[in-house]
């Protein structure tokens, strides 16, 4: 993190400080004003719910993924994951009550914060005390078998994941594309902006291509479980907001990998300006004499 900490900051910044109340803008935008006499008028506020609490959980697991695609700092991209998710337990129910209520949508404080506690808190507190307890019995090798072993069945219940959502969904999403259609605007829209933001603000700050990549990559992906089990939590199971969420996960991996091939394909266009902010190693040298 002290190595990278304009990297950090950029990132921190735009989750947090920009993500949730962009997506809310536009929800209201799109959802509340230009799209509303094409969508059912019943189910405006759960669109307009799901589609901020998609936008309040940044990513958690894919964006591993996705930096690894653009030769990401693996250190950087573990350090900048861990701080949201910190963040995350403490930010992601106050934010969107905030949100919510600014959009007149009233929902109960426990549910959001049993949404946290279930998806986030608790997962972690058992992965830390199993793997506290196989690092006593033996030692780092012992851990990495046990990670090899549990791999499949990670990547097994990440896809069971998508699967159950998708089948349990798939009569909506078939019987409405035009509210699909609709739904997938905001998200493009927050996507391609947050992932040009970041990108941009680590290039202006002189960060490395290989910090920029995860920054601007976790800031345009979002832990899109949480933001389904929330949905679902607090409106049902056929709720538009459940649907809206479940867009985000439909749209997510194929704009996703158009935004990698972007970072990936501009690597030199964003060398040379990150080069003239920051310093040459002889004038660090001069500065240091």
């Amino acid at each position: 993190v002290r190595s990278h900490w304009k990297g950090i900051g950029v990132t921190l910044f735009v989750n947090w400080a920009v993500k949730p109340f962009s997506m809310a803008l536009l929800a209201w935008l799109f959802i509340r004003q230009w799209f509303a006499p094409y969508l059912p008028a019943d189910q405006l506020d759960s669109y307009v719910a799901g589609l901020i609490l998609l936008a309040a959980a940044p990513c958690t697991a894919m964006v591993f993924v996705w930096s690894r695609l653009t030769n990401g700092d693996p250190y950087f991209t573990l350090s900048q994951v861990a701080l949201n998710d910190t963040i995350m337990i403490f930010a992601f129910a106050p934010i969107v009550a905030l949100l919510l209520g600014l959009s007149s949508i009233t929902v109960p404080w426990d549910t959001l914060l049993i949404s946290v506690g279930m998806y986030i808190v608790i997962p972690v507190v058992i992965a830390q005390l199993i793997r506290a307890q196989v690092l006593a019995r033996g030692g780092p090798p012992a851990l990495d078998a046990l990670l090899q072993r549990i791999g499949p069945w990670s990547i097994g219940a990440l896809l069971a994941t998508l699967v159950l959502l998708f089948a349990f969904q798939g009569g909506q999403i078939l019987r409405q594309p035009l509210v699909i259609a609709m739904l997938a605007v905001p998200i493009l829209i927050q996507v391609f902006f947050n992932a040009s933001l970041a990108y941009w603000l680590n290039r202006k700050v002189g960060e490395k291509h290989s910090v920029a990549c995860p920054s601007a990559l976790i800031g345009a992906s979002n832990f899109f479980e949480l933001a389904v089990a929330a949905a679902i939590s607090l409106f049902g199971f056929d709720s538009g907001a459940a649907l809206a969420t479940v867009v985000g996960v439909l749209i997510e991996v194929p704009v996703m990998l158009l935004v990698v091939r972007v970072v990936n394909a501009s690597r030199g266009w964003y060398e040379r300006g990150a080069a003239k902010k920051s310093p040459s190693p002889t004038s660090a040298a001069e500065g240091r004499g």
